[in-house]
């Protein structure tokens, strides 16, 4: 295998590397298109719409079946990667079916520009996975969370703005909807709802601990408005998805940090994830959503990306009622306060032809996931 520094790429394909079979985890890739015209299916405009797109974040466990997504939908893609000679950020794309031909993989740092401009070049879109996430501790929340997240995110945009690109999509969080104090107490979150920024400051004081996780509430909302700012100040199309806690069959050999909360729960953990915790949502569903939006002409905005607006004390329960084997704590069903449940969260994507994978199916593919890599026992 030879890769240049300049992310070209030329590699054999092998099997992938999700070796398990959970049920349903094969699933049909298309959806039904909803226009003004009425409904089509998707395939009908596919040849106007695949070409050359870059994924930031390409490695990710979102960013990987974003990236399968993509390559089956005939797109070439060009996914970013923070080191190329890491065969953990890069196997598992080489592995896809259709990345020996149509995937190219970029090395960049989300504070060098001209990085971002050489994966950038010559595509017609961007999707901006790639951020810090972490519910951990950092030594320089400056250096490890605000400067890649916010800074990061304005290089890519304004690297899309000078390509030419005709939309970017770009991932946000749960965590720039909550914590969100001054939203009505009888009124379900949404997309018009924001995280208290200034709450979240006040509440740095707290121990160090907390106040890195207050920061790290206080960059993703940052990030994604500033994001806004530059599409309004530079009339660039960006349409933004917001997922809840991603979960399902990890492709990368590593976990995300929501995967990380399922490992944790198995073994006993009885955090609540108060202030963060809205909702869970397949992998499959939060890359099916990105395409979803950039194809579609007529999405616009911000989409709330859930299978429902639930608590995490549901989440718990159904881990504990699928896998009783498990050391899964007993945790009140109202982990939330003030969080009200809906089923209809996700309504945006759901009108735009998005069927949500069902809770149990997420708790199923994610926990076959875990235990097929090693990860639990």
């Amino acid at each position: 295998m030879v890769l240049s520094r300049t992310g070209t790429s030329s590699c054999q394909i092998i099997q992938p590397v999700m070796t398990y079979q959970a049920r349903h985890e094969i699933r049909t890739h298309t959806y039904t298109q909803k226009t003004r015209g009425g409904e089509q299916n998707n395939k009908a405009e596919m040849s106007n719409l695949n070409g050359v797109v870059c994924v930031t974040g390409g490695s990710g466990c979102i960013g990987s079946w974003l990236v399968r997504f993509l390559l089956d939908r005939h797109y070439t893609v060009h996914a970013t990667v923070k080191n190329l000679n890491d065969d953990k950020e890069t196997e598992h794309l080489r592995a896809l079916e259709g990345a020996d031909t149509r995937l190219r993989l970029f090395q960049i740092d989300l504070l060098d520009y001209d990085s971002i401009v050489a994966a950038v070049s010559g595509c017609a879109g961007v999707f901006h996975l790639a951020s810090p996430c972490t519910i951990d501790r950092v030594l320089d929340p400056l250096k490890e969370l605000l400067d890649p997240a916010i800074k990061g995110t304005i290089n890519v945009l304004t690297a899309a703005k000078a390509a030419g690109v005709r939309r970017v999509v770009v991932t946000s969080s749960a965590s720039a909807i909550m914590p969100s104090p001054h939203w009505p107490a009888d009124k379900v979150k949404s997309e018009d709802c924001w995280t208290d920024v200034e709450s979240c400051k006040q509440k740095q004081v707290l121990v160090a601990a907390a106040a890195c996780f207050r920061i790290f509430l206080h960059y993703l909302t940052l990030a994604e408005k500033a994001a806004w700012d530059f599409s309004k100040e530079n009339g660039l199309d960006v349409v933004v998805v917001i997922p809840g806690t991603v979960m399902g069959p990890v492709i990368p050999p590593t976990l995300n940090s929501s995967m990380l909360t399922l490992v944790h729960l198995l073994r006993g953990s009885t955090e609540t994830y108060k202030d963060i915790w809205m909702g869970s949502v397949h992998f499959k569903d939060v890359a099916l959503a990105h395409i979803l939006v950039y194809e579609n002409p007529s999405a616009s905005g911000r989409h709330v990306c859930v299978e429902a607006i639930s608590h995490y004390g549901d989440f718990v329960a159904k881990v504990a009622e699928l896998y009783p084997e498990y050391n899964v704590p007993r945790l009140p069903r109202d982990t939330q306060p003030g969080l009200l449940r809906t089923k209809d969260a996700g309504k945006k994507l759901m009108d735009l032809g998005l069927q949500f994978i069902p809770l149990e199916e997420i708790v199923k593919d994610s926990v076959e996931s875990l235990k097929s890599k090693g990860f639990i026992s």
